[in-house]
């Protein structure tokens, strides 16, 4: 049997988040795993509830500086665990409630589509395996999967993605992490601020190789601090032992190591979903990585067919993908005024400790592209803010084009990074010019914002 639809949509997550305008649209919307996405379920959220009292854990053993004795003691691991996820999954299934039985307009189908035509989609497996689904318009939001590498032994021994390793019965006393991204020093920072040993292995020479090269040097070194670091070395093998712990074999520094841990996380980046639902088959159009090839207003090479988020972009970002999805909407009902993405001031941030936030360009990006910059830097402890922090490590800095006085990119590392880094991105996306940012705008004294303003006025002397 063949159901038809005026719009289906492929994922629940930024794609659930349909407008009151397409309320007299017959629309499917399909979802092959958790209801809301990645973020709500697996990501940015539950992991940013972990991260606080984790930072609070952090900050309790490392208080001698500032003239007082604190200490960490220990974690309740199922009472955080069971506080973030008690609030969450409730959430998720609240959402699915919602969309199965409160919306007449929208068909919930639970399964992975997968494409027999550029108008049709087949359920393959979950509750509505066998269905048949056919539409004039699609809205591709299926995301992204981790990442395997390829390491002897890996797929024999108990492991787990970010998709699991915060639902953990048990709190691991050692852990194994293999990646050095976003998702490994954030979880990275959970659990050794939870008091867990952690070995973190990384193929590069640095942490958070994406982003600004000094941003990520000086993080590498602060966090050694925290990890045990394997820089330049991936296990090229793991064996599970009768016990349950996990040992990973390798190479550093041309010695054989081998590292006993209790659980073991891969953290080694993710792939869009196109494959599963077999865009190949109808020639759409991808990119080398899987990503789904998509223009400014969010449409693919196929007729009456969208994408966006982590299916389509490379960023991988909520916020990113929820204003995709604006956009989406507005053009599939809109075609004939078609609104666009902007990606001109794409902002992330990464909540380990020290958090970390970045916009624009990096030195590297810059200086390989030819544009011309100036660089103002700031240390955070040449502030008094960062005086009462007694901070050592952080800082910021940003880059002008002295050609039109413009921001091209700021990066900041320390406490507050994600909040202090917002007045330059909305500078940026509107074309404030450092001049105007450092000078007409007042910055309460003392606060942290004072290592922007400062970072500002370096550029510009």
């Amino acid at each position: 049997m063949t159901e038809t639809f005026d719009l289906i949509i492929i994922g629940s997550g930024s794609g659930n988040s349909i407008p009151n305008y397409l309320s007299d649209w017959k629309i499917a919307l399909v979802e092959r795993s958790v209801f809301g996405g990645t973020c709500l379920n697996k990501g940015c959220i539950p992991s940013k509830m972990f991260v606080l009292p984790a930072d609070v854990a952090h900050q309790a053993s490392d208080s001698s500086k500032l003239g007082i004795s604190t200490s960490f003691h220990s974690v309740d691991w199922p009472a955080v665990r069971d506080r973030v996820f008690g609030r969450i999954d409730p959430i998720a299934a609240g959402g699915e409630e919602y969309r199965a039985t409160g919306t007449p307009n929208v068909t919930l189908v639970r399964g992975t589509a997968v494409f027999e035509t550029s108008g049709s989609v087949y359920i393959t497996d979950g509750l509505d395996q066998g269905r048949r689904l056919t539409a004039p318009k699609f809205l591709l939001a299926a995301g992204a999967r981790p990442v395997m590498p390829p390491i002897e032994g890996l797929d024999l021994v108990r492991h787990h993605t970010s998709d699991s390793i915060m639902r953990l019965a048990t709190f691991p006393r050692r852990l194994g992490v293999i990646g050095g991204g976003f998702i490994a020093v954030e979880m990275g920072h959970v659990f050794s601020g939870f008091g867990s040993e952690v070995h973190m292995f990384n193929r590069s020479d640095r942490l958070l190789r994406a982003f600004d090269g000094e941003i990520a040097r000086r993080f590498t070194d602060v966090f050694a601090n925290r990890v045990d670091l394997h820089l330049g070395c991936i296990p090229e093998r793991v064996e599970q032992r009768d016990s349950g712990s996990i040992v990973m074999y390798c190479h550093e520094n041309g010695e054989p190591i081998q590292i006993e841990v209790d659980e073991l996380l891969i953290a080694t980046g993710r792939r869009p979903n196109s494959d599963l639902l077999d865009a190949e088959a109808i020639g759409l159009a991808t990119h080398s990585d899987g990503r789904v090839v998509v223009d400014e207003a969010m449409r693919t090479s196929i007729e009456g067919m969208y994408a966006l988020g982590d299916l389509a972009n490379s960023y991988q970002l909520k916020h990113l993908a929820n204003a995709e999805a604006k956009v989406a909407f507005w053009n599939l009902a809109h075609p004939d005024d078609a609104r666009q993405v902007s990606y001109k001031a794409v902002p992330s941030a990464v909540f380990s400790d020290p958090q970390v936030a970045t916009v624009g360009l990096t030195e590297e990006e810059a200086t390989a592209r030819g544009i011309p910059f100036v660089v103002g830097r700031r240390d955070y402890g040449g502030t008094a803010y960062g005086w009462a922090l007694e901070d050592s490590t952080s800082f910021a800095k940003v880059m002008v084009n002295p050609e039109t006085g413009l921001l091209i990119g700021a990066h900041i590392m320390g406490p507050q990074a994600a909040s202090l880094i917002q007045p330059i991105i909305q500078a940026m996306q509107f074309d404030q010019t450092a001049q105007e940012l450092a000078h007409d705008v007042l910055y309460i004294h003392p606060a942290l914002t004072e290592v922007v303003e400062n970072a500002l006025l370096e550029a510009l002397s």
